[in-house]
């Protein structure tokens, strides 16, 4: 069949409503947050939370900074209404949290909503029923007129009972299935609503808009959520809210818009949990505004332990390149992201800090818990020599010579290919240390006496193919001295091409470190690297290195 014939667009745009939304840039401030983890997010799991799970869960919700969450639907079910009892009765509920249960228009959940929320000092009455053409006609199969009536038969009911029991209670009512319904119908319905409950600047109402199905793109949202914004009735008294599912992949932008455009609260979930493709995710929004310089009023530092509390609690994974929360969304594979990331940090760290700009890096990891090294260079068969030298300089102290980095960068791609996995820092530094640093066969050098005349006589102890022997030959310097007894004594054709030195800090002592690159006749290259307490003894072990490896390799041609 084809499409045309059978979908046609679901959504209803809202009438003329203000567009100066549009101009907007960016959201200038937090939004009220209301987790709703514990009830969408829990009846979305193949297995939800037991009450010990979800009394955890919702210390972390707490923690994170959460002042409003929905625990749950209490009339629901024994669990949920155990687990609200519970919340009250062990006094688990901070002073600044407010909880939130939901229910439906009907009196006997109504009162077993309010008979749960016993001795509770604050808490938010989340009433609900859907309101779309296709609930309407298909499920409830009722007019406009019954389903205005249900609405408000349930907002009586709610201000009736409120007055039976001690403590704050708020109300918040959604028309489910917004999206779907018309504008001017959701608008009327919302009205009468608030007609019945006449909300105050000292008891406001909360006006939730969700998308319950994603049936639009994303700025046909903002502007329904500015229709409602502009015509509700009381509205400096209201609260108005968004709560977003996924169907579409928009959920994020959906959020954001309908902030731009007049909503104050958001309703989500921490990792975008929820029903078929989900809830809007929290971290993300928050994140988001993080990374613009908004402060979100939510605490996610540490989000590799909010993971795993996450994944042990609900048994679902978090996404691998999740936004911010999924463990390769800072990982840089290509060689030239390497590159860059690797020179923005340094440049960041020339400069003293300041404001974040790395390239590829739109936030710092470091600010969410995460490490440079594991989460940020990631090497394999597509990196570069700069991700390459980026892990060996800021993980283990080698400023490898620029010529250098390249041939390591070869050899660490060529072995990450040929075993098709990606190398781990460790793995790397053992490779090179293996290829690189304080080789002694074929050729070694026990011992190296020096004598200043015009230049310098080295005398040296030499192990060369079995046999022990001394060497004297002269030099402008030291290791020039060194080099030309080596060439004496084995005939070898080579010169030293690019010496460098520098301190190595690992662990609590200093050492030195030296390269070496020796340039034989025929054009080849070959590098080694010493490491020694003293500077001499280690830009030796370097020419050592690099001449084995010549050796090494010309043994290798040979076979």
């Amino acid at each position: 069949m084809n499409a045309a014939d059978k979908y046609t667009r679901q959504f209803f745009p809202a009438p003329k409503a203000s567009t100066d939304w549009m101009q907007k840039t960016y959201i200038d401030r937090a939004p009220q947050w209301c987790s709703v983890d514990l009830r969408d997010g829990n009846q979305a799991l193949v297995i939800p939370m037991s009450l010990g799970e979800k009394l955890e869960f919702f210390a972390e919700l707490v923690r994170i900074g959460f002042k409003e969450i929905e625990i749950g639907f209490p009339a629901a079910s024994e669990t949920e209404y155990d687990f609200c009892r519970t919340l009250i009765e062990q006094n688990l509920i901070p002073d600044d949290v407010t909880i939130q249960v939901l229910t439906q228009s009907r009196e006997h959940i109504i009162e077993k909503t309010f008979e749960a929320l016993k001795g509770c000092k604050r808490a938010i009455v989340h009433l609900y029923n859907s309101t779309s053409v296709a609930q309407r006609e298909q499920v409830f199969r009722m007019s406009r007129e019954e389903i205005i009536g249900i609405a408000v038969s349930g907002a009586k009911l709610c201000k009736e009972y409120r007055e039976k029991y001690e403590g704050e209670f708020r109300f918040e009512y959604s028309p489910e299935s917004f999206t779907g319904t018309e504008p001017e119908f959701a608008l009327k319905v919302c009205n009468a609503v608030l007609d019945v409950w006449q909300p105050t600047a000292d008891d406001k109402v909360i006006i939730n808009l969700p998308v319950t199905v994603q049936l639009s793109m994303p700025h046909v949202y903002a502007n329904q959520i500015a229709y409602m914004s502009e015509n509700l009735r009381c509205r400096e008294n209201v609260i108005l809210s968004l709560h977003p599912h996924n169907d579409r992949g928009c959920a994020v932008a959906d959020t954001e818009m309908g902030l731009l455009a007049g909503a104050e609260r958001v309703e989500g979930t921490l990792f975008g949990n929820g029903e078929r493709t989900g809830n809007v995710d929290i971290i993300t929004l928050a994140l988001n505004m993080y990374s613009q310089g908004i402060d979100p009023k939510l605490d996610f530092s540490d989000i590799p332990t909010l993971t795993e509390m996450y994944t042990r609690l609900t048994h679902m994974d978090v996404y691998e390149r999740q936004p911010y929360s999924g463990k390769l969304v800072f990982a840089a594979f290509s060689g030239s992201h390497q590159d860059a990331i690797a020179k923005g940090m340094k440049y960041r760290e020339e400069k003293g800090g300041g404001i974040w700009n790395v390239p590829y890096l739109p936030i710092d990891p470091g600010d969410l818990g995460r490490e440079y090294e594991s989460d940020v260079i990631r090497i394999n068969s597509q990196s570069g020599k700069g991700g390459i030298g980026y892990i060996l300089e800021t993980r283990f102290g080698f400023n490898l010579p620029k010529k250098m980095r390249e041939r390591v960068g070869y050899l660490i791609k060529g072995i990450s290919d040929h075993k098709h996995k990606e190398m781990l820092p460790d793995e790397i530094y053992d490779i090179f240390k293996t290829h690189y640093v304080n080789i002694t066969a074929p050729l070694n050098i026990t011992a190296a006496h020096f004598v200043q005349h015009s230049g310098i006589e080295a005398t040296i102890d030499i192990e060369y193919h079995g046999a022990v022997a001394s060497a004297t030959n002269n030099g402008n310097g030291r290791l020039d001295a060194v080099s030309n007894a080596v060439r004496s004594y084995t005939g070898l054709d080579f010169t030293i091409h690019t010496y460098t030195e520098h301190a190595l800090e690992v662990g609590s002592s200093s050492q030195a470190v030296s390269y070496v690159e020796i340039m034989c006749g025929d054009g080849s290259s070959f590098w080694g690297v010493g490491i020694d307490n003293d500077i001499i003894t280690s830009s030796i072990k370097a020419f050592i290195s690099a001449v084995n490896n010549m050796l090494i390799d010309k043994n290798s041609g040979e076979s």
